[in-house]
């Protein structure tokens, strides 16, 4: 590998609150500043969302705190009505979600666990309402194609819904006799409304990533399933500069997991990449693979150190 003589950029830990700012003025946000709230989780979505069961899983103790889109969820944790953030990045059907990727390196938390959350989709319907009675079901966008099958095997017809668990809600309200919500069991459970079918989805593998984020990095060695270090990149602009950047996580034997690339500042020739590598930043391997990157690269920035969930395998 040819060496060029530069000096390698350093990796940031320290926090980046002077990089944005939450929504000071909105009466929405400062209605959640009032009382207490301590260890509260945000996630994206209504009550009873995959969101908010990947909260339950990942802290079954901390009140959770429901927000309308994922820079609410940011901001719930920039503003102190929150403590963490839980947020979807990949469906292993759908592949990553949208505008997640860029959110993260400018959201200045850092990641703190993953949690992959199997979607289990259910119909259900007001209380007493049979399977028969369903002529149509809502839910979003996203989870309607997952149980096509089994919607087309009984003449059931599908209507997106903006969020799954606030069609569950808006079902228990209006009473509709004739249509049923594809949602999780605990958007049932919440609005009470009674499961007619489990696991309808056409794949049993869907599954969502999901990460938690905190406004503190956290380097401790945790977990018995290994760690994980996830950080962003932009390379130098010099020819084969990601071949290059790639090459001493190879010889170091350091295993990435992911690499993913998206558009910086909406310029075709800017682009910032993020990856996902095996081990933590004190292990010599990755330390020196680290090391080589920064030799190649004008932006390089730790977006979190936790351990793996043993569902990742």
């Amino acid at each position: 590998m040819d060496f060029i003589p530069f000096a390698p950029v350093s990796i940031r830990f320290t926090l980046a609150y002077a990089r944005c700012s939450y929504r000071d003025q909105s009466p929405f946000w400062a209605k959640l500043r009032i009382g207490t709230m301590s260890k509260r989780i945000a996630f994206q979505g209504e009550l009873g969302a995959y969101s908010h069961e990947a909260c339950v899983a990942a802290r079954p103790d901390h009140p959770v705190l429901p927000c309308r889109t994922f820079d609410d969820v940011i901001d719930a944790v920039r503003s102190g009505a929150a403590d963490l953030a839980m947020l979807p990045v990949e469906n292993s059907t759908y592949g990553r979600v949208a505008d997640i990727h860029s959110l993260l390196p400018n959201s200045g938390f850092y990641i703190i666990e993953e949690h992959f959350v199997r979607v289990r989709i259910s119909l259900m319907a007001r209380p007493g309402v049979a399977l028969e009675d369903i002529e149509k079901v809502r839910a979003h966008m996203v989870l309607l194609p997952q149980a096509r099958g089994f919607l087309a095997q009984r003449g059931i017809t599908a209507e997106t819904a903006v969020d799954s668990a606030g069609a569950a809600a808006e079902l228990a309200r209006n009473g509709d006799q004739h249509c049923g919500v594809l949602a999780s069991d605990l958007a049932a459970e919440i609005y009470g409304l009674e499961v007619l079918a489990r696991d309808i989805e056409d794949h049993g593998h869907n599954t969502t990533r999901f990460l938690l984020m905190s406004p503190d990095l956290d380097l401790t060695r945790r977990g018995a399933h290994g760690m994980i270090t996830t950080f962003v990149f932009e390379v130098r602009n010099i020819p084969a500069a990601l071949y290059k950047a790639m090459g001493g996580f190879a010889t170091n034997g350091v295993n990435m997991t992911k690499l993913e690339s998206y558009m910086k500042n909406g310029s075709f020739t800017a682009t910032q990449f993020l990856a996902d590598i095996e081990g933590h930043p004190e292990d010599a391997p990755v330390k020196r693979a680290l090391d080589e990157l920064g030799y190649f690269t004008s932006e390089l920035e730790i977006l979190g150190v936790y351990p793996a969930d043993p569902r990742r395998s």
